[in-house]
């Protein structure tokens, strides 16, 4: 294994950050930037199940993903821990992740997702890391009454 420049660890965490903003803002544009082209997410809930509840894959499908969780009123994707294994022009990371989803219909409610995203990067031609394989491993879930501001 070659050693990891001291950037790569810096752009490989601003991949996981355009995917949470994109997510949260609803902005599918920021969010498939993440995104190798052919780039494919595969949704493990529970995170201990060995065949994904979802898979979806290319920025076409992916794109939908911010049309989907626009069910909920927001949505704060918070990252926490994050490892990074570079070889090259490829890498593989562990990203953990607190994902609030705020919803007001009837008694305002927040379901939380405690997430590890485990994560295959390639370098793109531009020299910029992207996500070429994201599993999402839900750990646990929760949901609690909230009160919103308005």
């Amino acid at each position: 294994m070659t050693a990891a420049a001291p950037h790569d660890h810096i752009e490989l965490r601003a991949v996981a950050e355009r995917y949470a903003s994109g997510i949260d803002r609803r902005d599918s544009e920021l969010f498939i930037s993440a995104f190798h082209p052919d780039g494919r997410l595969a949704i493990h809930d529970p995170g201990e199940s060995d065949e994904p509840a979802n898979v979806v894959a290319g920025h076409e499908a992916l794109r939908t993903l911010t049309e989907r969780i626009a069910r909920y009123e927001r949505t704060f994707h918070l990252l926490g821990n994050a490892r990074y294994d570079v070889d090259g022009d490829s890498a593989t990371g562990e990203v953990y992740c607190v994902a609030h989803h705020l919803t007001r219909e009837g008694d305002a409610t927040d379901y939380v997702m405690y997430i590890r995203y485990q994560d295959r990067y390639r370098r793109a031609d531009d020299g910029s890391w992207r996500i070429s394989e994201r599993r999402v491993l839900v750990d646990w879930t929760d949901s609690q009454l909230v009160q919103p501001r308005p």
